[in-house]
């Protein structure tokens, strides 16, 4: 029988959806990123390296069109697409079916590992830039921080509001009392004259140093979540369908080995034919016409 010269293949299928951890990198949708990631080059020369399809596929390294001939026999015998719910269908077709369960299952590890490592350079990107704005402003905010202790050591204002309130109602009755002259009197109104001179500086720096505040402190949650997304370690296909070894083949098909069945008894018969009818065929004896 002509099935004799086709080794059977069996299949294994999985499917898997993309989860919400997906860093989105252009405005196609998740399914569809997952897709272009799955079919890239470095995960289809992972599962060659590693189950040496080179010998299962009978495939000479040393041949010049290697890369060629190699990745037409992986898109032969595997392939991904994405379905119509948005998850993507991976296939593997193979004469041993627990190889071809289990290359199924190292295609989404490989996923995983491609789109961990993506979000791992992305992200630490991410760090990088957001680290050095953090540097950046805490070292605008120890600046501040330098010039609003110099006023509060050289003028002793501490509370603005406060101490001018305060003040203020010391200077009035210092003058209704009519002791100006008086070192106390002196006192308030050498404190009055450094609120009058430097308090409006030292109330805007103290506001630009909690406006710098605030925005470090909503860095610091972005450095934060970057650091954390950079070192995550999680999935980001979501198995919807598990791959199995089968126990059935898938090919050749039924249909394929009928008509491949069919049209060898065809060329034997013509063959028997042709042999029948050159044996029947009078044979030409020298001498005669």
């Amino acid at each position: 029988s002509s099935a004799t010269f086709i080794k059977p293949k069996f299949k294994s299928t999985a499917r898997i959806y993309p989860s919400n951890n997906i860093y989105v990198f252009s405005e196609e949708s998740k399914s569809e990123q997952l897709l272009e990631i799955i079919s890239s080059l470095e995960i289809k020369q992972r599962v060659i390296d590693a189950f040496n399809l080179s010998e299962i596929y009978k495939i000479s390294k040393d041949d010049p069109l290697y890369m060629t001939y190699i990745l037409a026999e992986f898109n032969d015998n595997i392939s991904f697409r994405k379905t119509d719910f948005e998850t993507i269908e991976i296939q593997v077709l193979d004469i041993d079916p627990k190889r071809a369960s289990a290359m199924c299952d190292s295609i989404i590890a490989y996923l995983d590992d491609k789109i961990r490592t993506m979000h791992r350079i992305k992200y630490e990107e991410v760090v990088k830039i957001t680290k050095q704005d953090y540097a950046k402003l805490s070292h605008e905010i120890d600046s501040l921080e330098e010039r609003l202790d110099f006023i509060r050591r050289e003028y002793r204002i501490v509370d603005y509001k406060t101490q001018a309130e305060e003040i203020t109602k010391g200077m009035v009755k210092v003058l209704a009392e009519q002791r100006i002259n008086t070192p106390g009197g002196k006192e308030i109104e050498t404190w009055l004259n450094n609120l009058a001179d430097k308090g409006g500086e030292f109330v805007l720096l103290n506001e630009q140093k909690e406006f710098l505040l605030i925005q470090r402190n909503e860095i610091k949650k972005a450095l934060d979540d970057a650091i954390s997304n950079a070192t995550k370690n999680i999935t980001y296909g979501q198995r919807v369908q598990n791959p199995v070894p089968a126990d059935k083949k898938a090919y050749p098909s039924r249909a394929l080995i009928v008509m491949l069945s069919t049209f060898a008894a065809l060329f034997m018969a013509v063959l028997a034919v042709l042999l029948i009818e050159n044996i029947k065929r009078p044979k030409s004896v020298p001498g005669q016409e």
